[in-house]
């Protein structure tokens, strides 16, 4: 049997992820939002629209959220026309959201009561990556689930693990984004103190590409800061920042201190009272030079913006 599949949240990494399911062959029903050009060109593909959570429920057998985060998934599955009201025993929800997981948990257990499977699968990777269908997958489910999911996931990525239980998946995915804006961080304060000692963005990273602190985290990051490709890693601060509020609060809860994970979070939390939270992470490396009173972006590059 085919599964019917929902999608909410075809955005940046939803659009790609949904076009390869509808182009692989799975019905598709999606609920479109105020940005009309995904949600126009996946119905020219195939999909259906949507006006509700609930409808998408009532027309799938796995949906796949790809919100902002806790509070936008605990909205569409329990608020008037959500997927609650639309669900049938067997639909599995699959929250591909960097979530809270005492939510998630708490998610799991209220809907496994009724019938439904509720599943975390952070994901991994860009925008490019999930128009190619290259995204990694990080899931946790239920184990009688994961035969039915795993098939559905793989036409969206190119990796799919089933880390353990519900909520899994998102303290897994936390851990890891706290170490990649971790970098991000370092990064950005790392080459204002160049800037400050007179090594440019060029010299740094002559010294730091393919040594063994380069990665692929470090490549999309310095193709921002060398090329000012703004599309190089499409994340916006705002959304790193609920990421390692999430981290922190996950810390605390387990009691372990987080020094680290705070001076991080500090750095995402000014730049996004500084109004910076729709720039992407990338750009986190500008802020923290003009806090410092010096520029990355040589005077010719400048001019040319």
């Amino acid at each position: 049997m085919t599964e019917r599949v929902g999608f909410i949240g075809v955005g940046f990494m939803g659009h790609g992820m949904a076009k390869n399911l509808v182009e692989k062959g799975h019905p598709l029903t999606i609920m479109g939002h105020r940005n009309r050009a995904p949600v126009e060109d996946l119905v020219k593909r195939g999909a259906k629209e949507a006006k509700s959570a609930k409808e998408v429920a009532e027309n799938s057998d796995i949906i796949f959220l790809c919100v902002t985060g806790s509070p936008q998934v605990e909205a569409l599955v329990n608020g008037a026309n959500g997927i609650k009201a639309g669900a049938h025993n067997g639909l599995i929800v699959v929250d591909c959201s960097t979530s809270d997981p005492t939510s998630t948990v708490a998610l799991a257990a209220d809907l496994k009561a009724v019938g439904i499977s509720f599943c975390d699968s952070p994901l991994g990777g860009t925008p490019a990556m999930a128009e190619e269908g290259k995204l990694s997958a990080l899931i946790g489910c239920e184990a009688d689930v994961w035969p039915r999911l795993e098939p559905v996931a793989l036409k969206w990525a190119q990796k799919a693990v089933r880390i353990g239980m519900p909520g899994d998946g998102h303290k897994m995915k936390l851990i890891m984004n706290f170490l990649s804006m971790g970098y991000a961080a370092i990064y950005a304060e790392a080459l204002a103190v160049g800037k400050k000692v007179g090594l440019s963005p060029q010299t740094i990273d002559s010294g730091l590409r393919g040594s063994r602190m380069d990665c692929g985290f470090y490549q999309t990051f310095f193709d921002y800061v060398l090329n000012r490709n703004r599309d190089a890693h499409k994340f916006t601060i705002s959304n790193a920042h609920k990421d390692v509020r999430y981290l922190a609060i996950m810390s605390a809860k387990s009691g372990v201190p987080n020094p680290v994970g705070n001076a991080v979070k500090d750095y995402f939390a000014m730049a996004e009272a500084a109004g910076r939270g729709q720039d992407f992470v990338p750009m986190l490396s500008d802020f923290v030079a003009e806090m410092n009173g010096v520029s990355l972006v040589d005077g010719k590059k400048q001019a040319a913006e």
